[in-house]
């Protein structure tokens, strides 16, 4: 069984004082039925690359919630967790280990490669359709009904090389992208969320397995 880390939102628990990693069981049941592993990764090991080698990681899910901190308005944000992922992709991207970047994690990658991030509007707690751009990444189609939880997206315009725009939704804001060479693809809506699409599990299977398009 393939070993996938997941990234994990930090949670302020103020009565207790408390910083806590924290991960949607979701994953697990969506992981589990596609045949991967889950390893919840904390936010706070300085040596990434010693950790991903000794958990023998096969590939890495950058997950969503907590806003980049050095976005104007960002709510929720967690610096350790910014830089902990940041350390991720560049280990990921010298190894070719295959990532998927959700929501967050595809805003994430969208900044790491020197793409600017903007505030949206009618992007938290709704669904809308995606037109696809490009057949970068596997089986995903156009879509009636995908989920959206965001402020902040990207231009269509503001993409950055190596990532290339794979899908967008209707008013402009991209909804997926990929990396020109590497196995990096990232979603801006959540897989382990509902509307269930069995497009995503093959997604997400293909893109661990090194399986490319």
């Amino acid at each position: 069984m393939l070993r996938i880390g997941l990234t994990q939102r930090v949670e302020i628990v103020a009565d207790r004082d408390e910083r806590r990693d924290c991960l949607d069981q979701a994953w697990t049941a969506l992981l589990v039925s596609n045949g991967l592993l889950p390893i919840p990764l904390p936010n706070t090991v300085e040596n990434v690359d010693m950790l991903v080698r000794e958990l023998a990681l096969d590939g890495v899910i950058l997950t969503g919630g907590n806003d980049l901190a050095h976005l104007p308005g960002g709510r929720s944000t967690a610096p350790e967790r910014d830089a902990f992922e940041r350390k991720l992709l560049t280990y990921c991207s010298q190894q070719e280990m295959p990532v998927l970047g959700v929501c967050r994690g595809m805003q994430v990658m969208v900044d790491y490669y020197g793409g600017p991030l903007v505030t949206v509007s009618d992007h938290v707690a709704t669904r809308h359709p995606i037109m696809v751009q490009s057949s970068r990444i596997a089986s995903l189609g156009d879509r009636e009904d995908v989920n959206s939880f965001h402020d902040f997206g990207i231009d269509e315009e503001m993409i950055r090389s190596p990532l290339c725009v794979v899908a967008t939704a209707p008013d402009g804001c991209v909804e997926a992208v990929a990396h020109a060479t590497l196995p990096q693809w990232g979603i801006m809506w959540h897989p382990e969320r509902l509307p269930c699409d069995a497009r995503d599990g093959h997604l997400i299977r293909t893109l661990f397995a090194g399986g490319r398009t």
